[in-house]
């Protein structure tokens, strides 16, 4: 197995080198490089032909968002953006994401504070997803959508979307085809940290004709919202007299992930006088998959979408609810949102 060739930049001095070592000590990955600002990193692209790279957000000279869109344009290569932890930061960040970045992770404020194990473990997690991440879409041809598989009743209807890496531009793409006044409440749960997740709900309400927000505690469920579940924090499903409403807890992170796609979706088990529909969109590992699994045991009316292996930057998860067995259509990502306006309208 070829490693994976790194390019590092940021125009912290410390950060390069400490991104550098943790990223070396994986056997599977070399760093061919480092770069103190995006100018010098557009150089040595050429030269180092990195299969990642590694890109600060905030830099003199040429910023991280800046380099983005040069990278992709004339040097197509996955990008894992660097952020520290603040409103403003963060929002370009996801700005970032929705460019074409692959991921991000949050910088550190302080090298006394950082727990080195974790952002070790993570990092290289993330490039390693990244290598494997397609950053030109391929589609050929629309997928038909026979007109038969719509098989709702007249229930109300709940809405389920998992994402992970990749996620954020998903979502967007998804949430811009709805109508502000769409007939059913949309649950989401994209892995992200905490403090990240509010301000993809911020954007997402921006930039979309439907109402997004972040999830809270006891919030009742209504028709016409998309909720994010909070970065940290799990996201059930409750009965509150005759409503729907959210749960928000920390228990144990499932397969590493809290917020937990399954969790959601189990907690959708009991509710038999609704109608359900599960996306699941593009990400790393098989999150959703068991919890599709649950579902269809109970309700086989259950109707679940993955997006399609040529649009999906990660195909983990979109491959994991396929292999149950139990999707009911596979889509290119922009026909997602108009199939969910015709089962809702079905």
């Amino acid at each position: 197995m070829e490693k994976i060739r790194v390019l590092v930049v940021d125009d912290s001095a410390f950060m390069r080198t400490l991104i550098s070592n943790m990223l070396s000590r994986d056997p599977n990955i070399e760093v061919v490089g480092t770069a103190q600002n995006g100018q010098v990193c557009l150089e040595k692209i050429p030269k180092l032909k990195p299969d990642v790279i590694t890109l600060d957000i905030e830099m003199p000279v040429m910023d991280g968002l800046t380099t983005l869109e040069q990278i992709l344009e004339k040097f197509p290569t996955p990008v894992v953006m660097v952020s520290s932890i603040s409103d403003e930061s963060t929002m370009k960040t996801l700005h970032a994401i929705s460019k074409g970045a692959v991921d991000f992770i949050p910088k550190p404020s302080n090298s006394i504070s950082m727990n080195l194990s974790v952002l070790q473990t993570e990092i290289t997690e993330k490039v390693k997803t990244a290598s494997k991440a397609k950053i030109k879409v391929d589609k050929k041809s629309k997928i038909t959508i026979p007109p038969s598989a719509f098989p709702f009743n007249n229930k109300d209807t709940i809405i389920c979307i998992g994402a992970s890496t990749g996620g954020p531009r998903a979502l967007e793409e998804v949430l811009q085809s709805l109508p502000a006044k769409i007939s059913a409440p949309i649950l989401i749960v994209q892995h992200m940290p905490a403090k990240f997740t509010n301000s993809l709900a911020k954007r997402l309400d921006r930039n979309n004709l439907i109402r997004v927000k972040e999830a809270e505690m006891n919030e009742i469920i209504k028709s016409g919202v998309a909720y994010v579940a909070p970065g940290d924090f799990h996201m059930r499903v409750i009965r509150q007299g005759n409503n729907l409403a959210i749960s928000l807890m920390q228990d144990a992170a499932r397969r590493g992930h809290r917020p937990s796609v399954d969790i959601l979706l189990e907690s959708l088990t009991s509710l038999s006088d609704y109608n359900k529909i599960v996306v699941i969109l593009t990400g790393m590992g098989r999150d959703g998959s068991e919890g599709i699994v649950k579902l269809k045991e109970v309700d086989q009316s259950t109707f679940v979408i993955s997006e399609s292996e040529q649009t999906a930057i990660i195909n983990g998860m979109p491959k994991a609810a396929r292999k149950t067995g139990h999707v009911n259509m596979t889509l290119h990502l922009d026909q997602i949102g108009e199939t969910l306006i015709n089962l809702l309208n079905n």
